[in-house]
């Protein structure tokens, strides 16, 4: 059974950072890919990153692109998400995900099929 386990939410400052974590069970990292979506009060879902399971290779949400770092740690089953230069709208519900049966080349559209229970960030002064 696999299971999703985020950490690391909370309050930060504008320009500050956060360090999200992802422990994965059920699965191992070098088989499937791993994605951060995020999800703000009144908005759609928007993907964040995906680390392939392949080669580790990543991709980003052009919103997010040069601020925030998607990372694995094979031998302790986690995935990172480092969130720098933090902005106000950055604050969302912020979930981890993996897909059994796509890949990144074709994240975010129709992807994912387990979700972690989700982890709240909030940026302000």
């Amino acid at each position: 059974q696999v299971h999703l386990a985020e950490s690391g939410g909370g309050l930060a400052q504008p320009g500050g950072s956060l360090r999200l974590s992802c422990a994965a069970s059920g699965l191992t990292l070098d088989e499937y890919p791993i994605a951060w979506f995020r999800q703000a009060p009144g908005k759609e879902r928007e993907g964040v990153s995906c680390i392939s399971g392949s080669d580790g290779s990543t991709n980003y949400a052009d919103s997010v692109k040069g601020r925030f770092t998607t990372s694995r740690d094979n031998a302790k089953n986690t995935v990172y998400l480092q969130m720098n230069s933090l902005k106000p709208e950055d604050t969302a519900v912020y979930y981890c995900v993996t897909d059994r049966h796509e890949y990144c080349d074709t994240w975010p559209k129709n992807w994912g099929d387990f979700w972690g229970q989700g982890t709240q960030v909030t940026v302000s002064s």
